[in-house]
């Protein structure tokens, strides 16, 4: 399971994410997948809406509005330390060993 997908499934269901997504007029599994791909860009080399934009493919322009209504960059940084969980600013040695955890390898 990657970044994206683990932020995903902590954020679908979320009613602050459906109710943006009602605010801003899009589908709430498209708010998700925007809040996900931001969550994952913001820890990435360059610009964090750009980035969002080429893994989801939705304009920049909805996923700045998407950035700016959870709160800006800031935010961004509490989606990717919810994966990180010993703190240590990088969340994919916890992903891996969530993985090895799912098939009985720790």
């Amino acid at each position: 399971m990657g970044l994206f997908d683990s932020i995903l499934s902590q954020v679908t269901d979320n009613p602050t994410v459906k109710n943006m997504a009602e605010k801003l007029g899009i589908d709430p599994e498209d708010a998700a997948k925007a809040v996900a791909a931001l969550g994952e860009a913001h820890g990435e080399e360059g610009d964090t809406v750009e980035g969002a934009a080429a893994k989801t493919g939705m304009s920049a322009d909805i996923l700045s509005q998407i950035k700016d209504q959870i709160g800006g960059e800031g935010s961004l940084s509490k989606f990717a330390s919810m994966i990180d969980k010993d703190g240590d600013g990088n969340p994919l040695n916890d992903l891996a060993g969530m993985a090895s955890g799912l098939f009985g390898k720790k």
